[in-house]
């Protein structure tokens, strides 16, 4: 159903089966998927693809331009794939050709209110982002990461697989797979074990991973020297190559400490 205030752009193209609300704008070049509902006054501008089954609450802004000064209108684009909440006033915004030219979400994310994703982030699945949480550019985020209210991430940084940053953290390196980080500017608080045992981990891979965690953290080792003592860890517990994989594909701007 799509209410008869709502402006949608003829080269749009829309499932059968999207509810669009009152006083919405939906610009060129959109494809929406079936079972997406998009409540009122929201602006949907494209390149953008949306999967099936979005939620996509009042005021939020998806698909706009980035806010990047080296943007010249170039062709960029969104992905965002199925099963996503957006709730009011969330704001994502197309790639940059400085990068790959593509701002990509992925599966079952939640978007809480006021949440910004800036040009070129890459999030992975089951992520949550909470109030006032702000993505610079090319931020990218693991699945099941987890960022409490007001979080504010630095461009380029990197959030790993089933981390937690806590309220109002202050992002400006990389936090490892499966760590809690917290603080302005953040640093890590162990493992995030809670979350894990909520996710169906086993308790000793959960062990192993706060001897991981100890590696990194409490040996006073040199990051090479700690990766060396966890790729010989990864090779019993599988678990760990995840944290080992956040470490070696890391953005460069190191990790916190």
């Amino acid at each position: 159903m799509i209410d008869a205030s709502a402006r949608i752009d003829p080269k749009a193209e829309i499932a059968s089966d999207v509810k669009i609300g009152p006083w919405t704008y939906i610009g060129a070049d959109v494809e929406i998927g079936p079972g997406t509902e998009i409540g009122p006054h929201v602006v949907i501008r494209g390149p953008t693809r949306i999967g099936a089954k979005n939620r996509i609450f009042q005021f939020a802004t998806i698909g706009e331009e980035c806010q990047d000064r080296k943007y010249n209108q170039e062709k960029t684009h969104l992905e965002i794939g199925d099963n996503n909440t957006f709730r009011e006033a969330c704001t994502v915004h197309r790639g940059t050709i400085q990068d790959q030219g593509l701002t990509k979400i992925g599966n079952d994310n939640l978007f809480m209110v006021n949440v910004h994703v800036a040009h070129d982030c890459v999030i992975g699945n089951h992520c949550v982002l909470a109030n006032d949480t702000n993505l610079a550019g090319h931020v990218r985020l693991g699945d099941y990461a987890i960022l409490g209210g007001a979080t504010q991430v630095h461009q380029f940084c990197q959030i790993g697989a089933h981390s937690m940053c806590g309220t109002g953290s202050i992002v400006l390196k990389d936090v490892p797979a499966y760590v809690i980080a917290n603080g302005n500017t953040a640093e890590p608080h162990g493992i995030n074990s809670e979350g894990l045992k909520r996710r169906g981990m086993s308790v000793e891979s959960i062990q192993a991973l706060r001897k991981a965690y100890k590696v990194l953290y409490r040996n006073n080792l040199t990051l090479k020297e700690a990766i060396v003592e966890l790729e010989k860890m990864a090779q019993q517990i599988p678990e760990i190559s995840i944290l080992l994989s956040s470490l070696i594909q890391g953005s460069g701007r190191g990790i916190i400490r």
